[in-house]
């Protein structure tokens, strides 16, 4: 699955594979991430909402 991350060292929008689905924070606070990678290897990240994260087939 192919989703919009924003490459901080290249400072612009890049798309990329997503990797794994991830959560941040506490029960009940909890926040939803992508994980995904450049081609060079460099970490992306970008939180999405918990719709998007519960629809996506990783």
């Amino acid at each position: 699955m192919k989703h919009s991350f924003y490459d901080v060292k290249a400072k612009k929008k890049v798309q990329a594979d997503v990797t794994k689905k991830v959560t941040y924070g506490k029960k009940g606070n909890e926040r939803y991430a992508f994980k995904a990678q450049t081609k060079d290897g460099r970490n992306l990240t970008a939180f999405v909402s918990k719709v998007d994260w519960t629809a996506a087939k990783i």
